[in-house]
């Protein structure tokens, strides 16, 4: 590898950490705002959390954390010049960040069917003494949605990746978008592991 190429790769990376450094800034505001609201309305954010589905919210936690490991088995296969090993990788992992969104569809499609969105009528009837119910599901809504577009995000930049490993444009000696795509999809990852017991495990 050239001179030229290892100062592309390491300006990339430290690209990509700037980038990185701004979501966590984005998502460290909502968890503070999260958290403030949280020490005001303990029972209503309780009884929010107690009308989201457990289930799912595992199922997708073990689903992007599952993801996240084949996304770095994929680069530590690329390292061994195992170009479609990498390339298995990282279509298993696209395919479940795909069951991840999946899975948030139905969940969301579930919570507005039933009445239970910011705005609703019908929601607000149902805390009319402004107990924090409506402020948790404000919080649900926007953070749950947020973090599905850094996932839809995540999956297209896979993709790109996916089709560069293919092509061979990605190889043993160069991977730096192999190494970025991994660093966004494991931020993403982390992001939803503080997410879940926020939300689902609060009751």
């Amino acid at each position: 590898m050239g001179t030229a190429a290892v100062s592309d790769s390491q300006g990339s990376r430290f690209g990509m950490w700037l980038f990185l450094y701004s979501e966590i800034m984005l998502f460290g505001a909502l968890f503070i705002l999260y958290a403030a609201y949280f020490l005001k309305y303990q029972s209503g954010f309780a009884a929010g959390g107690s009308e989201l589905d457990l289930t799912l919210g595992t199922a997708n936690t073990l689903i992007l954390l599952t993801s996240s490991f084949a996304v770095a088995s994929s680069l530590a296969a690329v390292q061994k010049g195992s170009m479609k090993l990498s390339g298995a990788f990282l279509l298993s992992a696209i395919v479940l960040g795909m069951v991840f969104l999946g899975i948030k569809y139905f969940e969301w499609s579930h919570k507005i069917s039933a009445g239970i969105y910011p705005g609703s009528a019908a929601f607000k009837a149902a805390d009319p003494a402004g107990h924090g119910r409506i402020i948790f599901y404000n919080l649900y809504f926007t953070m749950t949605g947020i973090h599905a577009v850094h996932v839809t995000i995540g999956l297209i930049v896979l993709m790109i990746t996916f089709a560069f490993t293919a092509s061979g444009r990605i190889s043993r000696d160069n991977h730096a978008l192999l190494e970025n795509a991994g660093l966004y999809w494991h931020l993403v990852d982390i992001l939803w592991i503080f997410i879940f017991p926020m939300l689902y495990l609060i009751a």
